[in-house]
Parts: structure tokens; sequence; C-alpha cells
């Protein structure tokens, strides 16, 4: 089995300046990060989720990896967002498969999180959807940080071939508790990785025995039921061990002591604050 070895100030205003290590191409210039810090839905602790200053932000505090959601759309395009509907996160509620593309661009996703931090619209901006392919285009102008995409509903293989026509396949993984998403990711592109997340109460054994059979390269539990004989079980079995969605300071550490090798967190900056303290 070929593994993967994982490449591995708060900011006061939504809106985020376009800084040079997203904005420019570097030409493929430089290494990928290595650091463990997967920002969950972009850095979606200070902007909103799943949009794209999330996902620039994620990229320059430093994590290695964004992770986002993806659902397709009723006219087939590929749309980033975490929920069937858009009424959590959005001014108007849709059905995401129900809608077109259009008309999901007028759906403001930023209204809740303007509602629970008390933002002004001018502090931030109303945000739009994103589709995958705009995502992509982003980072792949970057080499430090990768982007991991779970797919909510079966759209694997249109993601994988929108993958392989931007020519993204080395800054991209996939994650997801489906086992049948994931077993056809590696069908499709073996070389792309495979996070897979499990639950707090999951079969271990049978999970280890499964993931070894598809060539997964990381079991991605959730935090707490992670002890230290699980960490112990899943590196033994010669996976990374993930530790999904962390936004505890107190619990990175217990997870770091353990042995847990990536965290997936709203809060990247906390958590690359946190790695910086204990490497003093």
């Amino acid at each position: 089995m070929m593994k993967f070895r994982f490449a591995t100030a708060l900011l006061s205003m939504c809106l985020l300046a376009t800084q040079t290590s997203v904005g420019s191409d570097d030409g493929g210039v430089g290494e990928f990060l290595s650091n463990g810090v997967t920002a969950h839905r972009g850095n979606s602790g200070e902007f909103p989720e799943n949009t794209m200053p999330a996902f620039r932000s994620g990229i320059e505090v430093g994590a290695d990896w964004i992770e986002l959601d993806i659902f397709r759309t009723r006219d087939g395009r590929l749309v980033v967002v975490h929920d069937a509907t858009t009424g959590r996160v959005g001014n108007l509620d849709r059905v995401v498969a129900e809608s077109t593309y259009d008309e999901l661009l007028g759906v403001d996703v930023a209204t809740d999180f303007r509602k629970r931090t008390g933002k002004s619209v001018a502090d931030c901006p109303p945000q739009r959807i994103p589709l995958l392919e705009d995502v992509l285009k982003m980072v792949i102008r970057q080499r430090r940080t990768r982007v991991s995409i779970q797919p909510k509903v079966d759209c694997v293989a249109d993601a994988v071939a929108l993958v392989r026509r931007l020519k993204a396949e080395p800054w991209v993984g996939f994650n997801d508790g489906n086992l049948a998403y994931m077993a056809e990711v590696k069908r499709l592109e073996p070389e792309i990785p495979v996070f897979w997340d499990r639950g707090p109460e999951t079969d271990l054994a049978a999970d280890v025995r499964v993931a070894r059979q598809h060539d997964f390269e990381a079991l991605v539990l959730r935090h707490d039921g992670i002890t230290a004989a699980k960490v112990q079980q899943i590196r033994q079995a010669g996976f990374e061990v993930g530790a999904w969605t962390v936004n505890d300071r107190n619990e990175m550490s217990r997870l770091l002591d353990l042995g847990v090798q990536r965290i997936y967190t709203d809060h990247p900056r906390l958590l690359l604050e946190l790695h910086a303290e204990r490497r003093r």
C-alpha cells in the first residue's frame, strides 16, 4: 500500500484582503505545509463557513489543509455548501439539489455569521455559495495548502473529473464517513488521499481492515470518542489518526498529548498557536 505523507491578530473584518500567497500564481514553487491543521469549512471561526474569504484565510493563517463540502445543483454544478438547504446559513431557504446555481446566487450565506458575531454588513459583506471549480482554481495558484473535499451526495465521479480537468490532483484529498464514496475516490484516482471519518463508537478493528483494503491514508474520529488505545491502534496499523471537529484549546491539547496527528477545527489560528507554544 502506498501511504500518503500528509502535507501535514484575530481578524476584525469579515472581508478578507487578498494576500500575495493566495492571489498570485507562484508557478508551483515551494513545498506544501505539513502541520496537521485542517481548517474546517475554511477558517470558519473568523469568516462565514464554506466561503471564499474563509478559504483564503485558512490558507493565509497557515493550515496545511482546508476542508469543504459539496452538493450538486439542479443544473449539474458542484457547489460548496454543507447542508442540503441554505436556511441555516443564509437569508433564503433553498433546497440545493432542486435549485439552479443562478437561483442559489440569490442567497447571502454570510447572514447567520453576521447574526452570531454581531458584525454589520459593512464589516462582513454578503457572500455567495462558491463553485467547487472556483475554489480549486484559487487553491492551485499556491503551493502551501491543500483542499479536502467532502461529498454530501453521490457526486464523486463529477468531482474527480473536475480535479483532473484542472490538473489539481496534487492539491486535493477527500474526506467523509460514506465508505462507498471514499472507495470510489480510490477506484478513480488511487493517489488521491482519503481521510475516512468515523464516529465515536465505531468498531475500530473492522475500520482498520476496511481502510487497509481500500488503501485509505487516514482514519479521522470524532474527538469525544478518542482514547490513547484507539490512537495507538490506528497508528500501529500504519494510518494517520485525525480528530473532528475541535474548537476548545484544552481538548486540542488532550488530543495532541494522545498522539493525534491531525485536527479539524473552525479555529486554525488557535491550533497553530498551540502547536507553536508546544514547540518552545
